[in-house]
């Protein structure tokens, strides 16, 4: 495995990781941490941070993921509230850390990757320095399968964020599922890079799976921009990735300009929003890279749909299902739900989804949130329809859905109608009030460099492609769309600039 530097690339072993963390674990032990403690992690995508991935749940503690992007007052409230005692600090992240490390109430130690502890008020300790103190072996305890090995917060788009526990048992069966041949199918042969953060959804299960089959690892660090990223693929050739769809389309931009050679990817996982179906189509045709639509949550390990073809696909009819939100995959259920009512799987049907499994959340950490769960399922917020193949398709959230005159708009579909005109980069839909339709779409969109289309091709290019009334009346053209710190629109950002009058609306 491989870690991507400034200027180069460090190598190791899986023996050496793992003795490195047997010496972790025996340096966190020294330090106080007992079993069912929270050891938290503040790191990029690293080699140290997969020896922590393993340490740490192996001893018998929890592993706690920060996402690096939060606000001070968010990434203070998370820490508390997950009663974290030690925090692993990647050296170049301190100067985040120090501006909410004042509010904590229960961290005692930080031990810091890479560089001097400037900044922080409290004990800190060298990581390397730690290691070298301990022997290469490690009396690992005998561990209960159920207990929590690992917890990530959601992103808290709504509400504050809420924690999410993985037991050792829901780990060891998601990297099951991720290893079948019906969904990543990983093995000793493949090249894993890992793009998804590892801060976020256990990097969507793809070091614990990845180390379960034998696979090779590319770590970025913290260099997951296009250019680096491309250079990475060109010379150390991965077979296997993941990112959400903002990163990909930057790699494709990056990659069309300056001829990168991608074609070493056989999979690269998609998900975190909606996947353009010209993202997919466009990739795969100037790259030779297959992006694989995936669907799934913080709540759901998060892998819970992939959307693959069904074997009897008719000819010329595979992108259809590709760009399809994705097939359940097995081991977990689901249904689609509607004022109680548990409506069939016909395609039409639009509801909430549910979703339930052995590694499907049933609780958050430390909250009573009934409303989140309906007799053992988890309310997902997504709406949607399935079919009788068990292929899901989102229309939205249930917190963006529009409905204007009485009938529902896609607020998915749209954007991905708007993303398909060659000019356009980024495209947010959010509802706004309308005195005659109760509420219309308000399209937000950020244009390609040099590109001149007009509000009115925007909205030509539309007409055959959705209902004529989707169409939206109302434009904003934007630098960015707002994105949240997992890389998803934020589109409660839209919603609050255009309350203060902060978006530039034209009407077509």
């Amino acid at each position: 495995m491989a870690t991507a530097g400034e200027s180069e690339i460090r190598r190791t072993s899986y023996a050496a990781v793992a003795q490195r963390a047997a010496r972790l674990a025996g340096a966190l032990r020294r330090l106080g941490i007992r079993q069912g403690d929270r050891v938290a992690t503040f790191c990029w995508n690293t080699q140290e941070h997969l020896e922590a991935y393993f340490a740490v749940p192996t001893m018998g503690a929890v592993l706690h993921t920060l996402n690096v992007r939060l606000f001070p007052e968010q990434l203070a409230y998370i820490a508390n509230h997950a009663e974290d005692r030690v925090i692993i600090v990647d050296s170049s992240l301190i100067p985040v850390l120090a501006k909410a490390a004042g509010q904590f109430t229960t961290v005692e130690k930080y031990i810091i990757l890479g560089g001097p502890a400037e900044g922080l008020a409290g004990e800190c300790f060298g990581y390397e320095d730690l290691l070298s103190a301990e022997q290469a072996e490690y009396a690992w305890p005998e561990v209960d399968e159920r207990s929590a090995a690992s917890m990530c917060y959601t992103s808290g788009t709504t509400g504050n964020p809420k924690g999410v526990v993985y037991s050792h048992r829901s780990i060891y069966l998601h990297s099951l599922a991720e290893c079948s041949a019906n969904t990543v199918a990983l093995s000793q042969h493949d090249r894993i890079l890992v793009v998804p953060s590892m801060f976020h959804a256990c990097a969507w299960g793809l070091p614990y799976a990845g180390w379960l089959a034998g696979s090779d690892f590319l770590f970025p660090g913290r260099y997951v921009q296009a250019e680096p990223l491309c250079r990475l693929i060109e010379k150390e050739r991965p077979t296997v990735s993941a990112a959400v769809p903002t990163v990909l389309s930057d790699v494709m931009r990056y990659a069309d300009t300056h001829r990168s050679d991608l074609s070493s990817l056989r999979a690269v996982l998609c998900g975190g929003s909606a996947v353009p179906r010209t993202l997919i189509e466009r990739f795969e045709q100037r790259h030779g890279a297959r992006i694989i639509q995936a669907w799934g949550m913080t709540e759901t390990s998060p892998l819970a749909a992939l959307a693959f073809p069904p074997r009897q696909c008719e000819p010329g009819r595979e992108m259809d299902y590709r760009a399809k939100t994705g097939r359940v995959v097995a081991g977990v259920e689901l249904r689609v739900v509607d004022d109680g009512r548990v409506l069939p799987w016909d395609g039409q049907s639009i509801g909430e989804l549910q979703i339930r499994g052995p590694w499907i959340t049933g609780s958050y950490y430390g909250e009573d949130t009934p409303d989140k769960f309906d007799d053992g399922w988890l309310r997902t917020g997504d709406v949607g329809t399935m079919d009788s193949l068990g292929y899901i398709q989102i229309t939205d959230r249930s917190k963006d859905v529009i409905k204007s005159g009485g009938e529902w708009v896609s607020s998915v579909d749209l954007e991905n109608e708007i993303m398909a005109h060659p000019d356009v980069l980024e495209a947010a839909v959010i509802g706004v009030p309308d005195p005659r339709w109760d509420e219309r779409p308000l399209a937000c969109v950020v244009l390609r460099k040099d590109a001149d289309a007009a509000i009115g091709d925007l909205r030509a290019f539309l007409e055959g492609r959705v209902a004529k009334w989707w169409i939206p009346e109302r434009w904003a053209l934007l630098d960015e769309i707002p994105k949240t710190s997992v890389g998803k629109f934020d589109k409660k950002v839209l919603r609050a600039r255009r309350e203060e009058g902060a978006l530039a609306v034209v009407e077509a």
